[in-house]
Protein backbone atom coordinates (compact mmCIF):
# COMPACT_ATOMS: atom_id res chain seq x y z
CA UNK A 1 0.00 0.00 0.00
CA UNK A 2 1.33 3.71 -0.65
CA UNK A 3 0.12 4.89 2.55
CA UNK A 4 -2.16 4.87 5.94
CA UNK A 5 -5.05 6.63 6.55
CA UNK A 6 -4.80 6.96 10.66
CA UNK A 7 -7.89 8.37 12.05
CA UNK A 8 -8.79 6.95 16.11
CA UNK A 9 -12.15 7.61 16.72
CA UNK A 10 -13.15 7.72 20.50
CA UNK A 11 -16.57 6.70 21.13
CA UNK A 12 -17.89 6.77 24.57
CA UNK A 13 -20.41 4.06 23.94
CA UNK A 14 -21.35 2.25 20.51
CA UNK A 15 -25.00 1.96 21.85
CA UNK A 16 -26.00 4.75 24.42
CA UNK A 17 -23.85 7.58 23.55
CA UNK A 18 -25.22 10.19 21.49
CA UNK A 19 -21.82 12.44 21.13
CA UNK A 20 -19.02 11.38 18.48
CA UNK A 21 -15.85 12.65 18.89
CA UNK A 22 -13.21 12.20 16.39
CA UNK A 23 -9.56 12.21 18.19
CA UNK A 24 -6.89 12.84 15.71
CA UNK A 25 -3.24 11.53 17.16
CA UNK A 26 -0.31 14.11 15.84
CA UNK A 27 2.49 12.61 17.56
CA UNK A 28 3.86 9.30 19.43
CA UNK A 29 3.49 10.96 22.32
CA UNK A 30 -0.50 11.38 21.66
CA UNK A 31 -0.28 7.22 20.86
CA UNK A 32 1.24 7.05 24.15
CA UNK A 33 -1.67 8.71 26.02
CA UNK A 34 -4.04 6.87 24.22
CA UNK A 35 -2.82 3.53 25.20
CA UNK A 36 -1.53 4.18 28.25
CA UNK A 37 -4.68 2.83 30.34
CA UNK A 38 -7.37 -0.08 29.62
CA UNK A 39 -9.72 2.69 28.36
CA UNK A 40 -7.97 3.95 26.15
CA UNK A 41 -7.01 0.77 23.99
CA UNK A 42 -11.45 0.72 24.29
CA UNK A 43 -11.53 4.10 22.72
CA UNK A 44 -9.54 2.90 19.78
CA UNK A 45 -11.15 -0.08 19.53
CA UNK A 46 -14.21 1.18 19.60
CA UNK A 47 -12.99 4.10 16.76
CA UNK A 48 -12.60 0.86 14.05
CA UNK A 49 -15.99 -0.34 14.31
CA UNK A 50 -17.20 3.88 14.02
CA UNK A 51 -14.77 4.15 10.79
CA UNK A 52 -16.15 1.47 9.40
CA UNK A 53 -20.17 2.22 10.25
CA UNK A 54 -19.75 5.15 7.64
CA UNK A 55 -21.57 5.79 4.58
CA UNK A 56 -18.32 5.07 2.51
CA UNK A 57 -18.01 1.96 4.00
CA UNK A 58 -20.48 -0.42 5.52
CA UNK A 59 -23.01 2.26 6.79
CA UNK A 60 -24.25 2.50 3.12
CA UNK A 61 -21.55 1.66 0.00
CA UNK A 62 -20.16 -1.57 0.78
CA UNK A 63 -23.84 -2.85 2.48
CA UNK A 64 -26.63 -1.53 0.25
CA UNK A 65 -24.61 0.54 -2.61
CA UNK A 66 -22.47 -0.10 -5.51
CA UNK A 67 -21.87 -3.78 -4.28
CA UNK A 68 -25.77 -4.12 -4.58
CA UNK A 69 -25.74 -2.35 -8.32
CA UNK A 70 -22.94 -4.56 -9.60
CA UNK A 71 -25.25 -8.01 -8.46
CA UNK A 72 -28.16 -6.77 -10.41
CA UNK A 73 -30.63 -6.11 -7.82
CA UNK A 74 -32.13 -2.33 -8.70
CA UNK A 75 -33.62 -0.62 -11.55
CA UNK A 76 -31.38 2.17 -12.67
CA UNK A 77 -33.56 5.09 -14.29
CA UNK A 78 -32.02 7.03 -17.37
CA UNK A 79 -32.55 9.60 -15.25
CA UNK A 80 -29.54 8.33 -12.70
CA UNK A 81 -30.08 10.95 -10.27
CA UNK A 82 -27.80 8.26 -7.26
CA UNK A 83 -25.59 8.13 -10.56
CA UNK A 84 -25.04 3.87 -10.24
CA UNK A 85 -26.00 3.50 -14.57
CA UNK A 86 -22.64 3.19 -15.17
CA UNK A 87 -22.11 1.06 -12.26
CA UNK A 88 -24.56 -1.50 -13.49
CA UNK A 89 -23.15 -1.65 -16.84
CA UNK A 90 -19.51 -2.51 -15.47
CA UNK A 91 -18.17 0.34 -16.35
CA UNK A 92 -15.07 0.97 -13.94
CA UNK A 93 -13.76 3.90 -15.76
CA UNK A 94 -16.94 5.52 -15.02
CA UNK A 95 -15.80 9.07 -12.25
CA UNK A 96 -18.80 8.33 -10.20
CA UNK A 97 -17.52 4.39 -9.65
CA UNK A 98 -14.14 5.61 -9.33
CA UNK A 99 -14.85 7.77 -6.54
CA UNK A 100 -16.70 5.08 -4.63
CA UNK A 101 -14.58 2.79 -5.13
CA UNK A 102 -11.44 5.00 -3.81
CA UNK A 103 -13.49 5.99 -1.09
CA UNK A 104 -14.60 1.89 -0.19
CA UNK A 105 -10.74 1.08 -0.65
CA UNK A 106 -9.29 3.92 1.86
CA UNK A 107 -11.85 3.18 4.42
CA UNK A 108 -11.26 -0.09 4.85
CA UNK A 109 -7.21 0.35 4.98
CA UNK A 110 -7.87 2.91 7.36
CA UNK A 111 -9.53 0.51 9.79
CA UNK A 112 -6.93 -2.13 9.28
CA UNK A 113 -4.50 0.74 10.25
CA UNK A 114 -6.17 1.45 13.26
CA UNK A 115 -6.32 -2.46 13.94
CA UNK A 116 -2.73 -2.41 13.17
CA UNK A 117 -2.01 0.49 15.48
CA UNK A 118 -3.58 -1.48 18.49
CA UNK A 119 -2.13 -4.11 17.86
CA UNK A 120 1.33 -2.58 17.96
CA UNK A 121 0.72 -1.23 21.47
CA UNK A 122 -1.30 -4.45 23.19
CA UNK A 123 1.29 -6.74 24.68
CA UNK A 124 3.70 -3.77 25.95
CA UNK A 125 0.89 -2.76 27.77
CA UNK A 126 -0.44 -6.00 29.05
CA UNK A 127 -0.36 -4.55 32.75
CA UNK A 128 -2.94 -1.81 32.24
CA UNK A 129 -5.50 -4.06 31.84
CA UNK A 130 -7.64 -5.65 34.86
CA UNK A 131 -10.02 -8.34 33.62
CA UNK A 132 -10.40 -9.69 30.32
CA UNK A 133 -10.29 -6.52 28.13
CA UNK A 134 -6.55 -7.41 27.13
CA UNK A 135 -7.38 -10.87 25.41
CA UNK A 136 -10.60 -9.69 23.92
CA UNK A 137 -9.88 -6.23 22.30
CA UNK A 138 -6.71 -7.93 21.11
CA UNK A 139 -9.10 -11.23 19.56
CA UNK A 140 -11.03 -8.09 18.05
CA UNK A 141 -8.69 -6.24 16.46
CA UNK A 142 -7.09 -9.34 14.94
CA UNK A 143 -10.82 -10.07 13.89
CA UNK A 144 -11.24 -7.12 12.28
CA UNK A 145 -8.05 -7.38 10.49
CA UNK A 146 -9.46 -10.05 9.01
CA UNK A 147 -12.65 -9.53 8.08
CA UNK A 148 -11.36 -6.15 6.31
CA UNK A 149 -9.08 -7.64 4.44
CA UNK A 150 -11.03 -10.64 3.26
CA UNK A 151 -13.48 -8.29 1.90
CA UNK A 152 -11.08 -6.26 0.21
CA UNK A 153 -10.22 -9.42 -1.56
CA UNK A 154 -13.55 -9.81 -2.81
CA UNK A 155 -13.71 -6.81 -4.05
CA UNK A 156 -10.52 -6.51 -6.21
CA UNK A 157 -8.65 -9.63 -6.38
CA UNK A 158 -9.71 -12.75 -8.12
CA UNK A 159 -11.20 -15.74 -6.73
CA UNK A 160 -9.51 -18.26 -5.82
CA UNK A 161 -11.43 -20.72 -7.97
CA UNK A 162 -10.28 -18.16 -10.56
CA UNK A 163 -6.66 -18.43 -9.97
CA UNK A 164 -5.03 -19.08 -6.64
CA UNK A 165 -2.04 -18.17 -7.07
CA UNK A 166 -2.71 -14.67 -8.73
CA UNK A 167 -1.53 -11.43 -6.91
CA UNK A 168 -4.85 -9.75 -5.26
CA UNK A 169 -3.92 -6.63 -2.26
CA UNK A 170 -1.51 -6.36 0.37
CA UNK A 171 -2.30 -7.94 3.71
CA UNK A 172 -1.32 -5.13 6.29
CA UNK A 173 -0.10 -6.62 9.20
CA UNK A 174 2.52 -3.68 10.48
CA UNK A 175 1.60 -0.39 11.55
CA UNK A 176 3.96 1.57 8.88
CA UNK A 177 4.06 3.71 5.94
CA UNK A 178 6.29 1.14 4.61
CA UNK A 179 5.04 -0.60 1.00
CA UNK A 180 3.37 -3.85 1.67
CA UNK A 181 3.85 -6.43 -1.02
CA UNK A 182 1.08 -8.14 -2.72
CA UNK A 183 -0.45 -11.41 -1.43
CA UNK A 184 -1.55 -13.99 -3.55
CA UNK A 185 -5.17 -14.82 -3.33
CA UNK A 186 -4.46 -18.03 -1.36
CA UNK A 187 -1.54 -16.24 0.98
CA UNK A 188 -4.24 -13.72 1.73
CA UNK A 189 -6.82 -16.43 2.97
CA UNK A 190 -4.21 -18.52 4.54
CA UNK A 191 -3.19 -15.23 6.85
CA UNK A 192 -6.62 -14.14 7.25
CA UNK A 193 -7.36 -17.68 8.84
CA UNK A 194 -4.59 -17.62 11.04
CA UNK A 195 -5.58 -13.96 12.43
CA UNK A 196 -9.19 -15.47 12.86
CA UNK A 197 -7.92 -18.70 14.74
CA UNK A 198 -5.60 -16.64 17.10
CA UNK A 199 -8.59 -14.37 17.62
CA UNK A 200 -10.60 -17.69 17.93
CA UNK A 201 -8.60 -18.29 20.86
CA UNK A 202 -8.42 -15.08 22.40
CA UNK A 203 -12.24 -14.87 22.22
CA UNK A 204 -12.58 -18.16 24.16
CA UNK A 205 -11.49 -17.23 27.29
CA UNK A 206 -12.44 -13.81 27.54
CA UNK A 207 -15.94 -13.24 25.57
CA UNK A 208 -19.29 -12.49 26.96
CA UNK A 209 -21.25 -13.56 24.88
CA UNK A 210 -20.08 -17.24 25.99
CA UNK A 211 -21.48 -16.80 28.95
CA UNK A 212 -24.26 -19.33 30.22
CA UNK A 213 -26.38 -16.81 31.04
CA UNK A 214 -26.02 -14.41 27.83
CA UNK A 215 -28.98 -14.47 25.89
CA UNK A 216 -29.85 -12.60 22.55
CA UNK A 217 -32.89 -10.31 22.32
CA UNK A 218 -34.57 -6.96 21.71
CA UNK A 219 -32.84 -3.83 23.54
CA UNK A 220 -35.99 -3.40 25.00
CA UNK A 221 -38.36 -5.29 24.39
CA UNK A 222 -37.72 -8.75 25.76
CA UNK A 223 -35.64 -10.67 28.31
CA UNK A 224 -32.23 -9.86 26.79
CA UNK A 225 -28.81 -10.06 28.72
CA UNK A 226 -27.03 -7.78 25.95
CA UNK A 227 -26.69 -5.03 28.08
CA UNK A 228 -25.62 -6.29 31.12
CA UNK A 229 -22.49 -5.62 33.03
CA UNK A 230 -19.97 -2.43 32.17
CA UNK A 231 -20.75 -0.94 28.15
CA UNK A 232 -17.79 -2.04 26.74
CA UNK A 233 -18.96 -5.96 27.29
CA UNK A 234 -22.38 -5.27 26.11
CA UNK A 235 -24.45 -5.81 22.88
CA UNK A 236 -21.61 -8.61 21.83
CA UNK A 237 -23.26 -8.97 18.22
CA UNK A 238 -22.51 -5.26 16.92
CA UNK A 239 -18.92 -7.01 17.60
CA UNK A 240 -16.62 -9.31 16.13
CA UNK A 241 -17.69 -11.84 18.80
CA UNK A 242 -16.73 -15.43 19.05
CA UNK A 243 -19.25 -16.79 17.19
CA UNK A 244 -18.82 -13.72 13.89
CA UNK A 245 -14.78 -15.16 13.82
CA UNK A 246 -16.71 -18.86 13.86
CA UNK A 247 -18.98 -17.50 10.76
CA UNK A 248 -15.90 -15.47 8.96
CA UNK A 249 -13.97 -18.75 9.23
CA UNK A 250 -16.90 -20.67 7.71
CA UNK A 251 -17.09 -18.05 4.76
CA UNK A 252 -13.05 -17.83 4.60
CA UNK A 253 -12.70 -21.65 4.36
CA UNK A 254 -15.44 -22.11 2.16
CA UNK A 255 -13.85 -19.28 -0.41
CA UNK A 256 -10.90 -21.97 -0.26
CA UNK A 257 -12.82 -24.90 -1.13
CA UNK A 258 -12.14 -26.61 2.53
CA UNK A 259 -15.40 -27.44 3.11
CA UNK A 260 -14.91 -29.73 6.07
CA UNK A 261 -13.39 -26.44 7.70
CA UNK A 262 -16.65 -24.88 6.79
CA UNK A 263 -19.30 -26.83 7.73
CA UNK A 264 -17.26 -27.48 11.26
CA UNK A 265 -17.45 -23.21 12.12
CA UNK A 266 -20.86 -23.21 10.31
CA UNK A 267 -22.21 -25.70 13.00
CA UNK A 268 -20.33 -24.07 15.63
CA UNK A 269 -22.41 -21.30 15.55
CA UNK A 270 -25.53 -23.20 14.41
CA UNK A 271 -25.26 -25.34 17.50
CA UNK A 272 -24.58 -22.90 19.85
CA UNK A 273 -28.69 -22.15 19.75
CA UNK A 274 -27.39 -18.51 20.58
CA UNK A 275 -29.50 -17.02 17.64
CA UNK A 276 -32.64 -17.42 17.81
CA UNK A 277 -34.79 -16.87 14.53
CA UNK A 278 -37.59 -14.42 14.85
CA UNK A 279 -40.52 -14.70 15.93
CA UNK A 280 -43.56 -14.00 12.95
CA UNK A 281 -45.10 -11.61 15.56
CA UNK A 282 -42.19 -9.54 15.57
CA UNK A 283 -41.09 -9.97 11.36
CA UNK A 284 -44.91 -9.41 10.57
CA UNK A 285 -45.79 -6.78 13.17
CA UNK A 286 -47.96 -4.37 11.54
CA UNK A 287 -47.29 -1.26 13.67
CA UNK A 288 -43.61 0.02 12.39
CA UNK A 289 -42.12 0.58 15.99
CA UNK A 290 -42.53 -2.99 16.98
CA UNK A 291 -41.69 -3.94 13.41
CA UNK A 292 -38.36 -6.36 12.99
CA UNK A 293 -37.28 -5.56 9.45
CA UNK A 294 -33.43 -7.24 9.72
CA UNK A 295 -34.13 -10.12 11.67
CA UNK A 296 -31.94 -8.74 14.45
CA UNK A 297 -32.00 -11.82 16.94
CA UNK A 298 -30.11 -13.88 14.05
CA UNK A 299 -27.46 -11.63 13.05
CA UNK A 300 -24.35 -12.77 14.14
CA UNK A 301 -22.59 -9.87 13.53
CA UNK A 302 -24.01 -6.67 12.51
CA UNK A 303 -22.41 -2.42 12.51
CA UNK A 304 -24.16 -0.46 14.65
CA UNK A 305 -24.91 2.54 11.81
CA UNK A 306 -27.16 5.36 13.87
CA UNK A 307 -25.64 8.18 11.82
CA UNK A 308 -26.75 6.54 8.35
CA UNK A 309 -30.44 6.25 8.79
CA UNK A 310 -31.45 9.35 7.00
CA UNK A 311 -29.28 8.59 4.21
CA UNK A 312 -30.81 5.00 3.75
CA UNK A 313 -33.86 6.10 4.12
CA UNK A 314 -33.39 8.72 0.99
CA UNK A 315 -31.71 5.98 -0.65
CA UNK A 316 -34.81 4.11 -0.77
CA UNK A 317 -37.63 6.06 -0.30
CA UNK A 318 -37.26 9.06 -2.57
CA UNK A 319 -39.71 8.29 -4.41
CA UNK A 320 -38.46 7.33 -8.76
CA UNK A 321 -34.94 9.24 -7.37
CA UNK A 322 -34.49 6.00 -5.60
CA UNK A 323 -33.24 2.53 -5.86
CA UNK A 324 -36.04 -0.10 -6.49
CA UNK A 325 -37.12 -2.41 -9.23
CA UNK A 326 -40.52 -3.14 -10.41
CA UNK A 327 -43.28 -4.83 -9.28
CA UNK A 328 -42.75 -7.60 -11.50
CA UNK A 329 -38.95 -8.03 -11.16
CA UNK A 330 -40.02 -7.99 -7.54
CA UNK A 331 -42.16 -11.03 -8.25
CA UNK A 332 -39.74 -12.81 -10.72
CA UNK A 333 -37.19 -12.31 -7.53
CA UNK A 334 -39.15 -14.01 -5.09
CA UNK A 335 -40.98 -16.45 -6.66
CA UNK A 336 -44.07 -15.13 -5.73
CA UNK A 337 -46.19 -17.17 -8.34
CA UNK A 338 -44.92 -20.63 -6.77
CA UNK A 339 -43.32 -21.13 -3.81
CA UNK A 340 -43.07 -17.98 -2.61
CA UNK A 341 -46.70 -16.79 -2.65
CA UNK A 342 -45.79 -16.44 1.38
CA UNK A 343 -42.68 -15.43 1.52
CA UNK A 344 -42.71 -12.90 5.08
CA UNK A 345 -39.25 -11.57 2.96
CA UNK A 346 -40.96 -9.92 0.00
CA UNK A 347 -44.57 -9.12 1.69
CA UNK A 348 -42.26 -7.21 4.51
CA UNK A 349 -39.42 -5.43 2.89
CA UNK A 350 -41.08 -4.35 0.03
CA UNK A 351 -43.98 -2.32 -0.63
CA UNK A 352 -45.75 -1.19 -3.58
CA UNK A 353 -45.61 2.48 -4.87
CA UNK A 354 -46.93 3.98 -7.96
CA UNK A 355 -45.75 6.78 -10.24
CA UNK A 356 -44.65 7.54 -14.00
CA UNK A 357 -42.40 4.71 -13.86
CA UNK A 358 -45.39 2.37 -12.81
CA UNK A 359 -45.24 0.07 -10.31
CA UNK A 360 -42.29 -0.33 -7.89
CA UNK A 361 -41.33 -1.96 -5.27
CA UNK A 362 -39.61 0.43 -2.38
CA UNK A 363 -36.70 -1.50 0.06
CA UNK A 364 -38.40 -0.82 3.41
CA UNK A 365 -35.30 -3.01 5.03
CA UNK A 366 -33.87 -0.14 6.39
CA UNK A 367 -36.41 2.30 7.32
CA UNK A 368 -36.54 3.60 10.66
CA UNK A 369 -39.52 5.27 12.70
CA UNK A 370 -37.09 7.80 14.73
CA UNK A 371 -35.89 6.15 17.70
CA UNK A 372 -39.13 3.91 18.70
CA UNK A 373 -37.68 0.71 16.56
CA UNK A 374 -37.23 -2.74 18.92
CA UNK A 375 -33.79 -2.93 17.61
CA UNK A 376 -30.81 -0.65 16.84
CA UNK A 377 -30.09 0.67 13.45
CA UNK A 378 -27.76 -2.32 11.74
CA UNK A 379 -26.11 -3.25 8.58
CA UNK A 380 -25.99 -6.72 8.73
CA UNK A 381 -22.76 -8.44 8.18
CA UNK A 382 -23.44 -12.16 9.30
CA UNK A 383 -26.26 -13.61 9.66
CA UNK A 384 -27.64 -17.17 11.07
CA UNK A 385 -29.09 -18.18 7.58
CA UNK A 386 -25.91 -17.99 6.10
CA UNK A 387 -24.65 -20.45 8.19
CA UNK A 388 -27.51 -22.60 7.38
CA UNK A 389 -26.61 -22.33 3.58
CA UNK A 390 -22.89 -22.38 4.24
CA UNK A 391 -23.59 -25.87 6.13
CA UNK A 392 -26.63 -26.73 3.11
CA UNK A 393 -23.50 -26.33 0.57
CA UNK A 394 -20.37 -28.14 2.39
CA UNK A 395 -23.28 -31.18 3.00
CA UNK A 396 -24.60 -32.05 -0.22
CA UNK A 397 -22.06 -34.11 -1.64
CA UNK A 398 -21.79 -36.67 0.78
CA UNK A 399 -25.55 -35.89 2.27
CA UNK A 400 -28.23 -34.74 -0.34
CA UNK A 401 -30.53 -34.88 2.06
CA UNK A 402 -29.51 -33.30 5.41
CA UNK A 403 -28.30 -30.34 2.87
CA UNK A 404 -31.60 -30.23 1.92
CA UNK A 405 -32.65 -29.94 5.11
CA UNK A 406 -30.32 -27.04 6.09
CA UNK A 407 -31.86 -25.48 3.29
CA UNK A 408 -34.95 -25.90 3.88
CA UNK A 409 -34.98 -24.79 7.96
CA UNK A 410 -33.92 -20.93 6.67
CA UNK A 411 -37.24 -21.31 3.83
CA UNK A 412 -39.38 -22.58 6.64
CA UNK A 413 -38.69 -19.67 9.39
CA UNK A 414 -39.27 -17.21 5.90
CA UNK A 415 -42.75 -18.45 5.36
CA UNK A 416 -42.29 -20.80 2.64
CA UNK A 417 -43.73 -24.37 3.42
CA UNK A 418 -42.79 -25.96 0.65
CA UNK A 419 -39.48 -28.48 1.10
CA UNK A 420 -37.25 -29.81 -1.16
CA UNK A 421 -36.10 -33.20 -0.23
CA UNK A 422 -35.81 -35.74 -2.73
CA UNK A 423 -33.77 -33.83 -5.35
CA UNK A 424 -30.25 -35.70 -6.08
CA UNK A 425 -28.53 -32.67 -8.54
CA UNK A 426 -25.87 -30.50 -7.22
CA UNK A 427 -26.70 -28.03 -10.34
CA UNK A 428 -30.36 -28.17 -9.01
CA UNK A 429 -29.17 -27.70 -5.75
CA UNK A 430 -27.06 -24.47 -6.52
CA UNK A 431 -29.21 -23.06 -8.56
CA UNK A 432 -31.94 -23.31 -5.45
CA UNK A 433 -29.45 -21.75 -3.04
CA UNK A 434 -28.01 -18.95 -4.93
CA UNK A 435 -32.07 -17.95 -5.78
CA UNK A 436 -32.55 -18.11 -1.70
CA UNK A 437 -29.54 -16.03 -0.72
CA UNK A 438 -30.46 -13.19 -3.77
CA UNK A 439 -33.67 -13.26 -1.48
CA UNK A 440 -32.07 -13.34 2.12
CA UNK A 441 -29.50 -11.12 1.50
CA UNK A 442 -31.25 -8.49 -0.92
CA UNK A 443 -30.13 -5.05 0.03
CA UNK A 444 -26.49 -6.22 2.17
CA UNK A 445 -23.92 -6.45 -0.67
CA UNK A 446 -23.34 -10.03 -0.43
CA UNK A 447 -25.01 -11.60 -3.54
CA UNK A 448 -22.45 -10.01 -5.84
CA UNK A 449 -19.58 -12.06 -3.50
CA UNK A 450 -21.31 -15.33 -4.02
CA UNK A 451 -21.49 -15.01 -7.94
CA UNK A 452 -17.73 -13.92 -7.74
CA UNK A 453 -16.92 -16.92 -5.53
CA UNK A 454 -18.58 -19.52 -7.10
CA UNK A 455 -17.78 -18.35 -10.52
CA UNK A 456 -21.14 -17.96 -11.65
CA UNK A 457 -22.90 -15.65 -14.20
CA UNK A 458 -24.91 -12.70 -12.41
CA UNK A 459 -28.64 -12.79 -12.73
CA UNK A 460 -30.02 -9.48 -14.19
CA UNK A 461 -33.25 -8.02 -14.39
CA UNK A 462 -35.67 -9.04 -17.25
CA UNK A 463 -33.99 -12.39 -17.74
CA UNK A 464 -30.44 -10.53 -18.58
CA UNK A 465 -27.48 -13.03 -17.58
CA UNK A 466 -23.73 -11.28 -17.51
CA UNK A 467 -21.00 -13.94 -18.28
CA UNK A 468 -18.74 -14.48 -15.13
CA UNK A 469 -15.44 -13.17 -15.88
CA UNK A 470 -12.59 -11.52 -13.95
CA UNK A 471 -13.09 -7.96 -16.34
CA UNK A 472 -16.63 -7.72 -14.21
CA UNK A 473 -15.41 -9.43 -10.81
CA UNK A 474 -12.05 -8.16 -10.18
CA UNK A 475 -12.74 -4.23 -9.45
CA UNK A 476 -9.44 -2.28 -11.14
CA UNK A 477 -6.73 -0.97 -8.21
CA UNK A 478 -6.77 2.79 -7.33
CA UNK A 479 -4.18 4.55 -9.85
CA UNK A 480 -2.27 5.41 -6.69
CA UNK A 481 -1.65 1.68 -5.72
CA UNK A 482 -0.43 0.76 -9.18
CA UNK A 483 1.27 4.27 -9.16
CA UNK A 484 3.40 3.28 -6.47
CA UNK A 485 4.45 0.04 -7.25
CA UNK A 486 2.00 -2.43 -6.01
CA UNK A 487 0.64 -3.31 -9.67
Amino acid sequence: MKKYYLLIIVVAGLVSCKKWLDVTPQSDIAQGVLFSSQAGFEEALNGVYSRCAREDSYGKEITCGFLDVLAQNYVITSKDPQAYKQTALYNYNDEFFISRRDDAWKALYAAIANSNLILSHIDEKKSVFTGREYELIKGEALALRAYLHFDLLRLFGPSYVSDPNARAIPYVTDFTNKITPMSTVKGLLDTAILDLTAAKELLKVSDPILDAGYKVGYPVKDSSTEQNGPLFLQNRRHRMNYYAVCGELARIYLYKGDKANALANALEVINSNKFPWTRQNDFLNPDDEKKDRILYKELVFGWYIPNTSGALNSRFRDGENALFITSVEGQNIYETGSVGGEDFRYKQWFSEQSGGLGVRMQLEKYYRDGDANIHYQMAPALRLSEMYYIAAECTFDTDPVKAWGYFNTVRFYRGIGTAITDQPSKDVFMTELVKECRKEFYGEGQIFYMYKRLNRPVTGLAGASYAATNKMFVLPLPDDEIQFGNR
